[in-house]
């Protein structure tokens, strides 16, 4: 008969903890070790201490927490900053066998009052809120419930983050109302100031302090000149078909602009921004999330929180208004660990926007500094990874060769001549005309701009009309950036002179420059970069990836929760083509191996045999058979053969179907057949297990499902 008890993972006893990790890091999440720093902080928690967590996006920061929370006896409560993002969180877990849920204002009363019993019940091991419903929790803000808090994205407490969110503030009062409950606070990016202001405010001054490096070596770093922005992106998508991606604007305009262009060239994308309803950016979330969208252009709320690992690039359209931000952003990309891309164009006119957005804001010199160091970052001529690290405190010995200065590095020349021009214009417009019209003047341009200012008169016009009007803006970038002259941004951006002017333009002073990169020379780059990465078509690879879509449509969850981008990789270089070298794969856990390793195994097997025959192992099938031959039990096999007792059922599974003799009556009950043929008949025949799984409320084990099926199947029973 069916046991109906619902499946419950035990918890650890403390002296134990330390022996169960790397099992339960394995069978839940998949992976055979933990990252850097992962096992120090769980083993922290588990102690009860309280932690501050700063790990890059990507880096792991989520099991620092969810592992404990399978450890702990009840429930691991997550504090998230935005509602919609939850469910990708819970549906996560779940996918991995974790029972968990959100708390939010969308749900009835109904349903909130079954999740505070599930939590009363000891059901449930992760539950996520965000601060605005934490007062519909209070019945179970107790010691006796709540084993552990977890407060994610943690920046958004302080002012002087980059994300400051006024509702994170309330969060202290946790720490009073549960004292003896550890509190771990996780956030991607926070300097020094932050870092001791969330301490403060979530009231763990005694916190301990993890700080992971900030280097995320997989994700390619690019600047590029705001030249015909949209021309250049269109370009950058064309060599990428169907990857996924990310644009980042300064407005919700950009967006909606940007998302026109690219569907009139065939470009599945969407727009996203706060003048859209909650429902319809659900919707593009939920489209992107599940690779119905390939782009998506969004202001910056977009993206915080979302586990999407096969984000292969982002593009800021406009600079960002400091390096937290952007590196949060460009860390949405590459989660999976692949190789990813983060493209910034840069342009002086987004630097005096965000200098009118600083300006009046409580903290102005602070954001205003912030931003002069995203500046500094975006027109740097040395390794921009090294820059990047150094703002957080990280010294990087070697350039990396992973951002365009390292792979193209800048060519200087003696521009003195070109410096002495372009100032001696400065001072001919008397200090009164911004950068356009400076490089107009040089260039010779007879635009009424220029002519009805007699600008025609000047001693210095026109004599740079051999140079394009791009490069003289080029040269007068880093003329401001060397500070040999200045924008005068409370005049209307003029261009003004400094000290340091007179010692170029009396040659006392050397002024080198760098040559721009022109874009055939960077069509060339990328051209040869390409073509050191061949696409292979009907690959294992996009087989695999296809047959993970059609799982994920069926159970109606993103493909990536199905298995990452990276855990196929793996399967096609290793092509495991058994259930024992399937779990050796990262990102296999025991849960998935029972849900979809039947499927997986079949496509590599199936991919192999329409390819060249490669000699045949040993079948681990036959192993099992000959054991189960001589009276082993179940058990017995298992011991043996270092397997789990599931593994040895869909063994004998597999063995039965092909007409071997094994007596199955004796592991699933008729009874038990015949409920499993009505499912069968109800959900039309679903190749994947989970939807018998969901249909019978997760009370019938797979085992015995697939036990079930292999008769059904065998003796045609419907």
């Amino acid at each position: 008969m069916i046991n109906f008890d619902h499946r419950t993972i035990s918890p650890i006893t403390m002296p134990d903890f330390q022996n169960e990790l790397h099992p339960y890091l394995k069978k839940y999440f998949g992976f055979d070790s933990f990252r850097d720093q992962q096992e120090e902080i769980i083993t922290s928690v588990l102690k009860k201490k309280d932690c501050l967590v700063i790990m890059p996006t990507g880096g792991g920061k989520s099991i620092c927490f969810q592992l404990p929370a399978l450890l702990f006896k009840g429930t691991t409560l997550v504090i998230s900053p935005l509602i919609a993002l939850m469910k990708d969180q819970v549906d996560g877990l779940k996918a991995n066998g974790i029972p968990a849920d959100f708390f939010n204002s969308s749900q009835s009363a109904e349903e909130q009052q079954k999740i505070l019993e599930s939590v009363q019940e000891g059901k449930l091991k992760l539950l996520y809120v965000a601060p605005e419903s934490l007062q519909g929790l209070s019945p179970i803000l107790k010691e006796e419930y709540i084993s552990c808090v977890a407060v994610d994205e943690a920046h958004c407490i302080s002012s002087w983050g980059h994300d400051f969110r006024p509702s994170y503030q309330q969060l202290g009062f946790l720490k009073s109302t549960l004292p003896l409950t550890p509190v771990i606070a996780l956030t991607a990016t926070a300097d020094k100031a932050t870092r001791q202001d969330i301490m403060v405010q979530l009231k763990i001054p005694k916190a301990k302090q993890f700080l992971a490096s900030f280097d995320r070596k997989n994700i390619a770093l690019e600047v590029r000149p705001a030249h015909d922005r949209v021309s250049q992106i269109l370009q950058f998508i064309k060599g990428r078909p169907n990857e996924s991606g990310i644009i980042y604007c300064l407005s919700r305009k950009s967006t909606e602009t940007l998302v026109e262009k690219f569907l009139d060239n065939g470009i599945k994308a969407a727009a996203y921004h706060a003048g859209l309803d909650f429902d319809s950016r659900n919707k593009v979330q939920e489209n992107f999330i599940f690779d119905k969208t390939q782009i998506v252009c969004a202001t910056i709320a977009f993206g915080m929180g979302i586990d999407k690992s096969n984000v292969r690039w982002v593009i800021h359209y406009n600079m960002p208004k400091n390096i937290e931000g952007y590196y949060q952003e460009i860390g949405r990309s590459g989660r999976d660990g692949l190789p990813a891309q983060a493209l910034l164009f840069h342009s002086y006119g987004d630097v005096i926007q965000l200098q009118r957005f600083a300006s009046g804001a409580a903290n102005e010199e602070v954001q205003l500094a912030k931003l002069d160091r995203m500046k500094q970052f975006s027109e740097a001529s040395t390794c921009r990874r090294k820059i990047l690290l150094s703002y957080f405190g990280e010294f990087l010995g070697e350039d990396c060769g992973n951002c365009d200065v390292c792979k193209n590095p800048p060519q200087f020349f003696d521009g003195t001549i070109i410096a002495q021009k372009i100032l001696s214009t400065i001072a001919r417009l008397k200090e009164a005309e911004a950068t356009g019209m400076v490089i107009d003047v040089l260039r010779g341009a007879q635009n009424a701009a220029v002519l009805d200012k007699n600008y025609q008169e000047i001693k210095t016009y026109g004599i740079g009309k051999d140079i394009s009007w791009t490069d003289w803006q080029h040269y007068a970038i880093q003329l401001i950036n060397q500070g040999f002259c200045e924008i005068a941004f409370h005049k209307n951006n003029v261009l003004q002179l400094t000290p340091y002017s007179k010692e170029v333009l009396f040659g006392k002073t050397r002024v080198m420059l760098s040559k721009p990169i022109k874009k055939e020379e960077r069509l060339a780059l990328e051209k040869e970069q390409k073509a050191k990465k061949p696409v292979s078509k009907n690959s294992l690879f996009e087989r695999l990836g296809q047959l993970r879509f059609q799982i994920s449509l069926e159970e109606n969850i993103p493909a990536y929760l199905v298995f990452n981008d990276a855990t196929l990789k793996e399967m096609e270089a290793e092509r495991p083509t058994s259930e024992e070298e399937l779990m050796e794969i990262n990102g296999v856990g025991q849960r998935k191996l029972e849900v979809y390793g039947d499927l997986f195994i079949q496509e590599i097997k199936a991919f192999q045999a329409e390819k060249v025959k490669k000699k045949k192992k040993s079948h681990t099938y036959q192993e099992t058979y000959e054991l189960y031959k001589k009276g082993k039990s179940i058990e017995e096999i298992a011991e043996l053969r270092n397997l789990k007792p599931t593994t040895i059922f869909s063994h004998l599974a597999k063995l039965y179907s092909d007409g071997k003799d094994v007596a199955i009556y004796e592991f699933v009950d008729k009874e038990t057949i015949e409920l499993v043929a009505k499912a069968k008949k109800a959900l039309e025949a679903p190749e994947a297990l989970k939807p018998y799984y969901e249909y019978f409320e997760e009370k019938l084990e797979y085992s015995t499902i697939r036990l079930a099926l292999s008769v059904i199947e065998k003796e045609e029973i419907l």
